[in-house]
């Protein structure tokens, strides 16, 4: 047993590979979320929306399975641009075996404290041989920690660090990454059991050598025989802060995903050299995700990857644990700035918003004379594509929706204080608010179709909302900063910008 000490450090990722090609055979599909027009000339979608316009020569690689190959030197070339901007994911082998010569290339940190029946859960669904550090952060029963691991010595190549004082989830990870000596490294939190093929599933990522992370689903426990499943356990099966969703995707800031949760992480052990920000109780995942996008690697969600965890399912601690990741916007702003921005607007949508929101007389006109704008225009920028006029409709019909979305999330879940506010003395504030409340919830009703009615999952979506916002204001005021709670407007003059970023 190794005891250690010291305070929190501020880390700092080493920079990604820059010029490293995907190895020969690497092949990728692409994503569901990119539509496919002009005959495959032009690619819809990626990370943030956008449109990709393709060379002959690259569209005659594209298979009618939608995959391509990186065969050649331009092949790898393509396969990596399509991987980076999101309009496609790697296409691995659906059940890939295990490494050949075992699993000694990989090494499963726990950090834990006071939860020796769930770690024993995890031990034992490790595969055999595998290297485990598990890290006890000054637990108030040691001993019984050190009994379960003791139990499984046997079967898995595994240590127990201890911290003599309580320092955090993000330090504990550090102390066992420091005790890594493989080239990979899985981050596992006690309160996790991993299902069949996860590790597997995540280790044939790292073929790509630019990748510094990959994170699996997460997904609740299910109820135990006999056992009846209750309201918000339903709503948190559908709708967890863990799980990203059913949809592959490359992770970044303003992207479709854009953190993965430290419950269950895979990465390279090179990349993530700097460690976790122990000055940080809450949000060192996301910091972590950041900071190395940041620094030029990848990081990947793949929910063909699972694990469960044990969510809360009792109203008092789940209020409270959604208030508390809330907490973490004021810091993740200090680090990085309006990449936390709970809105993005440009001048399109800005004016779209404030017309809608107005409720005025002119506000249709408005509106609709914004959105025919923009169509135009950005139509003009298409000139290329097969009916440029058509795809930009597309585009901002679904840039429509962004907006609207953003809006209702900014109404009831970042901003909801100020909504309230406004709708006690303002009856078309009150309109607005409750549109907003009521469309979100049966718009995300529909999108995740959980196993709950929409009244229920209504009421209990608003509560998440409002808890989280509580503890983002909160978190604003103990920072003596409103950054986080700050709109990123782009699109705008540098001038504009500069102003804007001085206010903040």
């Amino acid at each position: 047993m190794t005891t250690t000490q010291g305070g929190p450090v501020e880390p700092a990722s080493p920079p990604g590979p820059t010029g490293v090609a995907l190895p020969r055979g690497f092949r990728v599909r692409l994503s569901p979320r990119t539509r496919v027009l002009d005959g495959g000339g032009l690619l819809v979608g990626g990370t943030a929306t956008g449109v990709l316009h393709l060379r002959p020569a690259a569209v005659g690689r594209l298979g009618t399975d939608r995959s391509l190959v990186a065969d050649d030197a331009v092949g790898a070339q393509l396969c990596r641009a399509l991987l980076d901007r999101g309009f496609a994911d790697p296409d691995l082998d659906p059940s890939p075996a295990p490494p050949t010569g075992g699993y000694g290339e990989v090494t499963v940190v726990v950090p834990v404290h006071d939860d020796a029946p769930r770690l024993a859960r995890l031990l034992d669904v490790l595969p055999d041989g595998l290297a485990v550090v598990v890290v006890d952060d000054a637990s108030a029963d040691p001993d019984a920690l050190a009994r379960v691991v003791a139990a499984r010595a046997e079967r898995l190549d595994v240590r127990l660090l201890h911290h003599a004082t309580n320092r955090g989830p993000g330090a504990a990870r550090n102390t066992g990454l420091a005790a890594v000596g493989t080239p990979y490294v899985v981050f596992c939190d006690a309160d996790v059991r991993p299902v069949d093929g996860w590790l597997e599933r995540l280790l044939a990522h790292f073929a790509d050598p630019a990748l510094a992370l990959v994170a699996p689903r997460v997904l609740g426990e299910p109820t135990a025989p006999g056992e009846r499943p209750t309201w918000l356990w339903r709503y948190e099966q559908a709708r967890s802060s863990l799980d990203l969703g059913r949809v592959a995707a490359a992770v970044r800031p303003g992207g479709t995903v854009s953190y993965v949760p430290s419950a269950c992480l895979a990465g390279r052990t090179a990349s993530l050299a700097g460690g976790f920000a122990e000055a940080l109780r809450v949000a060192e995942d996301v910091d972590l995700v950041w900071r190395l996008t940041a620094a030029g690697w990848r990081v990947r969600y793949d929910p063909e990857a699972v694990v469960r965890h044990d969510h809360r399912t009792a109203w008092g601690p789940w209020l409270r644990r959604k208030a508390y990741y809330g907490t973490g916007a004021a810091e993740l702003a200090r680090r990085h700035g309006d990449a936390v921005a709970p809105m993005v607007l440009t001048p399109w949508t800005a004016a779209l918003t404030v017309a809608v929101l107005a409720q005025r007389r002119w506000s249709a006109p408005v509106a609709l004379a914004v959105t025919g704008t923009t169509t135009v225009a950005l139509s003009r920028r298409l000139g290329s594509a097969h009916r440029p006029l058509l795809t930009s409709a597309r585009l901002v019909g679904g840039g429509v929706v962004a907006t609207a979305s953003q809006t209702a999330g900014s109404l009831t879940r970042h901003h909801w204080p100020l909504a309230v506010a406004a709708a006690v003395v303002s009856p078309r504030a009150r309109r607005a608010l409750v549109v907003a409340a009521v469309a979100e919830a049966v718009a995300d009703h529909r999108s995740v179709r959980p196993d709950l009615d929409v009244v229920r999952y209504g009421v209990a979506r608003r509560l998440d909302d409002a808890a989280y916002g509580a503890g983002l204001w909160a978190g604003a005021w103990h920072g003596r900063s409103v950054r986080a709670l700050l709109p990123r407007v782009v699109g705008v003059p540098d001038r504009v910008s500069r102003l804007l970023r001085r206010t903040r």
